[in-house]
């Protein structure tokens, strides 16, 4: 497979001349070391997350026997409990349903309510890290805003939020390729911790609902369907963990980018109306999500290539993002790109429902930056966490 080892360091580092090799050499590849199929090209990233052939589940059709999978260990169970009912790893009729109950309570009108709150909370932030004179962006910015937002919309009380992203972090664990059974028992635990705590929420918001989005799943009902707890407990991590990982990552990735691209934050320092646009570029540029997987329900051919049912593909996003055939100088960051069809919330009927937030977020935080720290640099190299299907850095020092 060449330069492509998502365990190396330097991979890791910069996988962007990895799939450059990877598309050049195909539209498919057989990776031995995760039994997975690797598609690189956008076209065909595109296409697959609209394939009803594919799905996050097989199990509404098949049973792990009938698919040729084992079940997971019976000690890893509170964990697949958890995510197995969340409907970022469901299909339809289940993920149909529960998407549509969500929306009911997730509506475009409440993301934008919540704007002044987002740039009220991020003004603070940032003059709190201005004030001492600097520190780490993704400690002191770009993870306590999205956790507090997210935990705002669900009514999660400020007391209890500080398990919230270490529960997260744990249970993402488990979305690494080929986890160790360390990072299964983390998981594991934070699955049986995060939901007892919030069984608990729920039960009190059944007694007295407030304006909260849990209270919003609870009275959430559409032709006699509701929510199970189970349904709930679920949707709520899921809101939490994809509400804020993506949005840490992107924030930090991009300032990075930034960072190591002078012109362009000049740019952006000259006219902060490029904010949107810069978003979109820089969650293109350095993709927070760099692989996304799906089962093969139904034999499916790629450019010649059968894939059977019961194989596992590998959609490779941070490649995607970079594929010629779509972006012009993809490797070049451009704040001002006018085309740009990035698959970073994904596509088809699992796009991330949290997309509108996430772009209220990643402006508030950018704007609040260029606004009150307009002299923040780069005070030392950080080091890169040792993951990649979600890539980020273990921290970014900056001064102001």
């Amino acid at each position: 497979m060449g330069a492509f080892d998502p365990w190396d360091p330097a991979f890791l580092a910069d996988p962007y001349p990895a799939y450059a090799e990877l598309r050049a050499k195909g539209r498919v590849h057989y990776f031995e070391p995760t039994n997975q199929w690797l598609v690189p090209h956008h076209a065909d990233v595109s296409a697959l997350l609209r394939d009803r052939r594919l799905g996050r589940t097989y199990q509404h059709r098949f049973t792990h026997e009938e698919f040729g999978r084992t079940a997971p260990p019976a000690e890893h169970e509170p964990f697949h409990t958890l995510n197995d009912h969340g409907m970022l790893d469901l299909e339809p009729p289940d993920h149909t349903r529960i998407r549509r109950l969500v929306s009911k309570a997730f509506t475009p009108r409440t993301v934008e309510q919540l704007k002044p709150y987002v740039a009220r909370l991020a003004g603070e932030l940032v003059d709190r890290l201005v004030d001492a004179g600097g520190g780490d962006l993704l400690t002191d910015v770009a993870e306590p805003l999205p956790v507090a937002v997210i935990a705002e919309m669900l009514g999660i009380p400020e007391a209890d939020r500080a398990p919230l992203r270490p529960w997260s972090a744990d249970i993402c664990g488990m979305y690494e390729l080929n986890p160790p059974e360390e990072t299964a028992r983390k998981a594991v635990r934070a699955s049986v911790e995060f939901s007892e705590y919030l069984r608990e929420l729920i039960a009190e918001r059944r007694k007295e609902p407030g304006e909260d989005l849990i209270s919003g799943l609870i009275a959430a009902h559409d032709e006699g369907d509701r929510l199970t707890e189970q349904e709930m407990i679920s949707t709520c991590v899921l809101l939490l963990n994809a509400g804020h990982e993506a949005t840490v990552n992107s924030t930090v990735n991009g300032w990075y980018a930034l960072f190591r691209n002078p012109d362009q934050l000049a740019a952006l320092r000259a006219d902060h109306t490029l904010v949107p646009a810069a978003i979109e570029e820089l969650m293109r540029y350095d993709t927070p999500l760099q692989l996304f997987e799906r089962w093969v329900l139904d034999e499916i051919e790629i450019d010649g290539t059968t894939i059977p049912r019961g194989a596992e593909i590998a959609m490779l996003f941070g490649s995607a993002n970079h594929d010629p055939e779509v972006f012009a100088n993809p490797d070049r960051l451009d704040l001002t790109r006018q085309e740009n069809p990035h698959i970073s919330f994904s596509a088809g009927i699992h796009y991330c429902i949290g997309a509108p937030l996430a772009r209220i977020e990643l402006a508030a935080s950018m704007t609040a930056l260029l606004e009150r720290a307009p002299a923040l640099s780069l005070a030392a190299d950080p080091d890169r966490k040792p993951n990649f299907v979600i890539r980020g850095l273990e921290g970014l020092t900056v001064a102001v």
